[in-house]
């Protein structure tokens, strides 16, 4: 058992597999060896299988045994799943002996009070490896956490790396990711785009951001209502004809990212708006190759990371709505992400438009992305800029080129 006050966990805060993988998303996210440790585990549990799922060659995973199994039974399990997955499973009886793990996760979703919440992340110290990050889940449901989920979003605002909710869940569970120490810039090469539940799959290929879902669940009620108040009447078809094209807007297609290392790739769809160096004293003083895309109503508007590095910083700026086309957008409202990479500094700007007037943000700061993943999304028509140190960097499009973000290289690094 845990050396660590325990947190009680009802049988009703069951996992099921949507929130098993975003638990392990992390783990299953490093192309590179990697070892993890699951606090709690059952030999039954989506947790355990989806992190056995995740394992890749050179990777290590560590179980220690929850209240629901014991370290005989998970044995028995790992065998079972036969000598590839039994030779990079370990089990122990206690946390104590365990090893200081990259990516720490627990089990069971946290409830209880917020002061042994607190308790439970600063027992964990001892075990997480420089950078790591911790992964655990609290029930989204008012009532049901007794301060946990309090304590879990003020943990998030000082050291949160990333926050998912898995809707679609028994209950429904807000999964943490937490990281107490600085984690290498070098590490987020080595990463696959991050799993996020925000994007709702459709088919194999498409998805839907979670923005698109909930804005055509609203048409639908829109029409429900309608239709119950004005039986005879067929303005209920206006709202419900809208749904389809409203959730389009927000749809979130696969993407294939180029493997070319020095490749810079597109932060969005749209059109080159322009290319050009320039200086901007609220990035510092160097000078910057920058290229601005222009993304129409009919664009994918989910934006992606072009550089694999490290959130460094992120910042709004104020400002209005001009056409997304004019100069006058330098001016608009923007949210600068501020990413240290191998390369230097690398920025991308979010900036709203005659429309758009709602920007999405999902990386925090302290979180590693991977080049292409997703980081957000501006709604209704808009324009991404991605900044560049000019002298490491090469512009391979030209005004007017169309680009597909994260499939399309616009600059290559020299």
């Amino acid at each position: 058992m845990t050396p660590f006050p325990a947190v009680s966990t009802a049988p009703v805060t069951g996992v099921g597999p949507r929130a098993a993988r975003a638990l392990t998303a992390e783990f299953a996210r490093h192309n590179a060896a990697t070892t993890a440790l699951v606090i709690g585990a059952d030999h039954a549990s989506t947790v355990v299988a989806a992190a056995i799922e995740a394992l890749l060659p050179g990777d290590t995973l560590t179980l220690v045994a929850g209240e629901r199994s014991t370290a005989e039974l998970l044995r028995d399990h790992i065998t079972g799943l036969g000598s590839w997955i039994a030779d990079r499973v370990r089990i122990v009886e206690t946390l104590a002996e365990a090893d200081p793990a990259d990516v720490v996760i627990l089990g069971e979703p946290l409830t209880g009070t917020a002061e042994e919440a607190r308790a439970v992340l600063e027992g964990l110290t001892k075990y997480l490896a420089e950078g790591a990050v911790v992964s655990v889940a609290t029930p989204a449901v008012p009532g049901r956490t007794g301060g946990a989920a309090a304590e879990l979003f003020r943990q998030s605002a000082l050291f949160g790396v990333g926050t998912d909710l898995v809707a679609r869940n028994q209950p429904p569970l807000r999964v943490h990711k937490l990281r107490f120490s600085q984690a290498a810039t070098k590490v987020a090469a080595t990463l696959a785009p991050a799993y996020r539940p925000s994007s709702v799959p459709v088919t194999r290929s498409m998805h839907i951001d979670s923005n698109g879902v909930a804005a055509a669940g609203i048409a639908l009620g829109l029409a429900g209502i309608a239709r119950t108040l004005r039986p005879k009447s067929r303005l209920w078809l206006l709202p419900a004809l809208l749904a389809a094209p409203v959730a389009a807007f927000f749809r979130d297609p696969e993407r294939d990212v180029p493997t070319d290392a020095n490749a810079v790739v597109a932060a969005s769809d749209g059109r080159v708006l322009s290319v050009e160096r320039l200086t901007d004293e609220r990035l510092g003083t160097g000078e910057f190759l920058r290229v601005a895309v222009f993304l129409s109503v009919l664009d994918v508007h989910v934006n992606r990371v072009p550089v694999a590095g490290r959130v460094t910083d992120y910042f709004v700026i104020d400002g209005g709505y001009a056409n997304a086309m004019t100069a006058a957008a330098e001016h608009n409202v923007a949210a600068y992400t501020v990413l240290d990479t191998d390369h230097g500094t690398v920025v991308v700007a979010q900036r709203t438009g005659l429309i758009a007037r709602r920007i999405v943000q999902r990386t925090p700061v302290g979180t590693l992305v991977a080049r292409g993943e997703r980081m957000g999304l501006i709604r209704f028509g808009s324009r991404t800029d991605v900044y560049l140190p000019a002298d490491s960097a090469e512009a391979v499009v030209a005004v007017g080129d169309k680009v597909i973000g994260a499939s399309s290289v616009i600059a290559r690094w020299k």
